[in-house]
């Protein structure tokens, strides 16, 4: 079972910048092995992903929406996973959501690829 806890949510005017923290924690399985990623969801709208960072190779992917303004990092077992967000739109605003799976398989975009999630941490750009 893997716990994730999200930080860093808040609100920020347009052209800004936000780091959201995403703390792994639990047992039984192989952090090395995981893939960890941020997605969210604009009111009205399905959640999307963002972002994601396979651990082992810290291979990272992004949404077309967030290439160029957005960075995922992870250091290692002990430390945040974090997204780095740069120059904010107001069409950035939403709930940001961390996601963890234990195993990589299918897109790491997708949202049913992901069985563990965090409880979201709200992002508000104003114009």
């Amino acid at each position: 079972q893997v716990q994730l806890v999200e930080s860093g949510g808040g609100s920020v005017q347009a052209g800004g910048s936000l780091r959201l923290s995403c703390i792994a924690s639990g047992s039984g399985y192989h952090y090395s092995w995981m893939t960890m990623a941020w997605f969210r969801q604009a009111p009205g709208k399905e959640r999307e992903g963002v972002a994601a960072i396979y651990i082992r190779d810290s291979d990272t992917y992004y949404a077309d929406s967030v290439k160029g303004r957005f960075t995922i990092s992870q250091d290692n077992a002990k430390n945040p996973a974090y997204l780095q967000m740069n120059s904010l739109k107001p069409e950035d605003t939403a709930m940001y959501y961390c996601a963890a799976r234990t195993f990589a398989t299918g897109a790491p975009l997708l949202e049913s690829e992901y069985k563990y999630w965090g409880q979201g941490t709200h992002v508000t750009v104003s114009s």
